[in-house]
């Protein structure tokens, strides 16, 4: 008597490889930071005051609840709130990173709302990316005038929101497919 295999159950092994492993790994990662890069000043009238700043927001401990934060935070005004932060703030980039400091997902902030990049679908797509934010480095460098040095640095870290860890890219195209709520 032979016995058919049931498509119902699974191996000790794949499971354990393909969901416990994982899970586990990814827990090791968390919680997630969030935090907001963009161009601070003391005073909105001088232009030649303000300079490029990080602001961490906190932390999330998934990253669908990162992603929410973030938006939260952007939706009411609280991204430079602290005691120390700075009057003038203009918040360009939203970051999500891991307990590693590796990207899980960013997005540029638009009118006032996130948008959360693709992932890399590659290590080839990756380079190209990379060597075309070098380039626009290289521009921002050459730049005579520091507000277009200003753009095409920012030019190039809208870029580089793309280049999510290989560790996090599945989990980061998937997030962006989940339906959002309005």
């Amino acid at each position: 008597m032979t016995f058919a295999r049931s498509e119902t159950f699974r191996p000790i092994g794949q499971i354990l490889a393909a969901d416990v492993l994982p899970a586990l790994y990814r827990s090791q990662k968390l919680p997630l930071r969030i935090s907001c890069l963009g161009v601070a000043s003391y005073d909105a009238s001088d232009q030649t005051s303000r300079f490029d700043c990080v602001i961490p927001l906190g932390e999330c401990p998934s990253s669908e609840e990162a992603i929410q934060a973030a938006a939260l935070r952007l939706s009411r005004g609280e991204i430079c709130t602290g005691t120390d932060s700075f009057p003038y703030f203009q918040p360009h980039i939203m970051l999500i990173q891991d307990r590693d400091q590796r990207l899980v997902l960013a997005g540029e902030i638009r009118a006032g709302i996130i948008l959360w990049q693709q992932p890399v679908a590659s290590d080839a797509e990756a380079r190209r990316i990379v060597t075309e934010a070098s380039r626009l480095r290289g521009m921002a460098f050459r730049a005579s005038e520091p507000g277009d040095a200003r753009r095409l640095r920012y030019r190039a870290a809208a870029l580089e929101a793309r280049l999510v860890d290989p560790f996090w890219r599945e989990t980061a195209a998937d997030l962006l497919h989940l339906p959002q709520a309005a």
